[in-house]
């Protein structure tokens, strides 16, 4: 069983008990970072809670060899989809996916998710095609923030001048 598996099996009765989501487990350079998340956002007391827990619970099973950082973490705005469920609530949203090596078609897609099983997935793309993925045919998937910048405001009036620092009036 891999280390990020085994992390999970401990962290995942821990996260219901403090009454959070874990939404992933990474192990890299010495990194084990515990992504969680909560519908109403996450404080800081579940991250705190979650890592006193997580730290004795590490400690007494020692499932990695050496020494590592622990860190708990919320998903941001970008959120990494992994398990079915993460998909199925992430319907309607701009997603982004890579393939496994060897798999037909680009290894890539973007597009809006427009539906998600226990099966696969389901992506549209800008161009109106669609793609479905079964879910071991992913290796990773992420929601896609889209940044939409407020419209900037007209000039309130034409006589809007720009002062000088003495302030005289430069311009119209």
């Amino acid at each position: 069983m891999a280390v990020t598996d085994r992390i999970d099996a401990m962290a995942a009765p821990l996260c219901e008990r403090i009454g959070v989501e874990l939404v992933d487990v990474e192990y890299e350079g010495g990194v084990l970072r515990l992504v969680i998340d909560h519908p109403d956002g996450i404080g800081m007391d579940a991250i705190a809670g979650l890592t006193r827990e997580m730290s004795r619970a590490l400690d007494h099973e020692e499932p990695i060899p050496g020494t590592f950082t622990l860190e708990v973490t919320s998903p941001g705005l970008e959120r990494s989809l992994r398990r079915p469920a993460q998909f199925e609530r992430a319907i309607g949203c701009e997603v982004a996916v890579k393939t496994r090596p060897g798999m037909d078609g680009p290894r890539r897609a973007t597009g809006v998710l427009e539906s998600a099983d226990e099966d696969g997935i389901e992506v549209r793309s800008a161009d109106g095609s669609s793609r479905v993925f079964r879910h071991d045919e992913i290796l990773k998937a992420h929601t896609v923030f889209v940044w939409t910048p407020e419209p900037k405001s007209e000039r309130k009036g034409k006589d809007q001048g720009v002062t000088d620092a003495p302030g005289r009036k430069v311009g119209p």
